[in-house]
């Protein structure tokens, strides 16, 4: 860009991208070893390239500032970062959609309050999971509109009298529009903190889903069993296994938030315009994007290992009079006014209760008592399989809708384009 606006001839330009082409060869050979004793990363390139083509080298500084260099390489850090992030997100999506194309007839409880709500299947459960991380996605690819802003040539804060091309650096880098204001953009870490929160809600569904992981591998639910690549023994007990890296998954969630308050408290009254305060985003959020980078693939291989018990998730599903719902909406649909139909099914819950029963096991006979609306295909009318399979609105748990939602996935994440990491 110096060379095309003539602020320095076109040669030097030249001779300039050629001498720092060879300085990153060598760092990334690892002949060049950055020096930690220099005043910063920009410091020691411009001396190792005046050393290697001489004075000319000391026009790399023309028209920018620290200031506007390490807002710039700062959001070219982070974009590289999000990219992999997202790329580890439809991975985790793909593997959510495979499983749960696997387990599309796997009947499992439902919960709300944590109490046994509906019977659904254990595919329309993991695509839950997958709908929340698409989200992040979209997040992710959203937050690009505010983070591609080039903030190279707003100098130490005012500008510069050299006749530069912002547009032209902005494209070169790959950018979608420069910043605006010279004054905000050496001094916007917005971008920094709407990063931290998008990874802050990441860690919260990998939570989440770990909580969920943590219970259901427990003995009181055993529906599920981790492989002992994931999980570890007690040192006294030898009965136990401990769900190790779903644990540490959901603790790390609370470091991630961390970085998320700090950064936020960092520019909490910070005066216009650059401020040394602003050297702490880098360690908070490096952390951050370290920590989700990590979970996502370990997450993913987690799920991948464990093992579904269906019998228990069935049996489970039996028990908790999850059909009651089912059998309201039978009496509703022979002519019952809902609200009615509501309340006999409690009392028919409460008497199945008494005598140990669950729904289906009370006869014809025992249902009619309490309503002669009840036929013969009240039986149908409450079977798991069947209340699943009965559920095919759009969004349900029925198997053809559960497949429809993995197709929907599926076809999302092939129309995004993952091709444009920064290596």
């Amino acid at each position: 860009m110096l060379g095309e606006t003539g602020i320095i001839k076109v040669g030097e330009s030249h001779l300039i991208v050629a001498g720092l082409k060879s300085i990153l060869a060598d760092i990334k050979s690892g002949e060049l070893v950055i020096d930690p004793t220099s005043e910063d990363i920009h410091s020691f390139i411009e001396i190792t390239l005046t050393e290697r083509i001489g004075d000319i080298g000391k026009h790399l500084h023309t028209g920018r500032s620290r200031n506007d260099q390490v807002a710039l390489d700062f959001r070219m850090y982070i974009h590289r970062r999000l990219q992999k992030i997202r790329c580890s997100l439809r991975t985790l999506i793909l593997t959510f959609s495979d499983l749960a194309e696997a387990h599309t007839e796997t009947i499992m409880p439902g919960y709300t309050h944590l109490q046994r709500a509906q019977p659904v299947t254990f595919g329309h459960y993991l695509m839950a999971y997958a709908a929340m991380f698409l989200r992040d996605i979209e997040r992710i690819e959203d937050a690009e509109k505010r983070l591609l802003v080039s903030p190279l040539g707003a100098g130490a804060l005012a500008g510069t009298t050299h006749p530069i091309d912002r547009k032209m650096t902005q494209q070169l880098l790959g950018f979608q529009k420069i910043a605006q204001n010279s004054i905000d953009a050496v001094s916007d870490r917005d971008f920094a903190i709407e990063t931290a929160f998008i990874l802050g809600l990441i860690m919260a569904h990998l939570s989440r889903l770990s909580e969920e992981i943590i219970l259901f591998s427990s003995w009181e639910f055993g529906f599920l069993s981790l492989s002992e690549q994931f999980s570890t023994g007690s040192s006294i007990m030898p009965q136990k296994k401990n769900p190790d890296i779903a644990e540490l998954s959901r603790g790390k969630t609370g470091r991630v938030y961390g970085s998320l308050m700090a950064l936020l408290t960092l520019i909490k009254g910070l005066p216009l315009a650059y401020n040394k305060d602003m050297q702490e985003d880098k360690e908070l959020l490096i952390d951050a994007l370290d920590t989700v980078s990590a979970c996502l693939p370990l997450t993913r291989d987690m799920l991948l290992s464990m093992t579904v018990k269906k019998e228990r998730m069935l049996k489970a599903a039996e028990e908790g009079y999850l059909n009651a719902t089912d059998c309201a909406d039978y009496l509703s649909k022979k002519g019952m006014p809902f609200r009615e139909s509501y309340e006999l099914t409690g009392r028919i819950v409460a008497y199945a209760q008494e005598q140990e029963k669950v729904l289906e096991e009370l006869s014809l006979d025992e249902y009619q008592v309490f309503s002669q609306l009840f036929e013969e295909d009240i039986f149908q009318a409450i079977s798991l399989i069947e209340c699943v399979k009965a559920r095919k609105s759009e969004g349900g748990t029925s198997p053809e809708s559960v497949m429809t939602q993995i197709g929907e996935v599926r076809d999302r994440l092939i129309d995004r384009n993952y091709s444009n990491v920064i290596e």
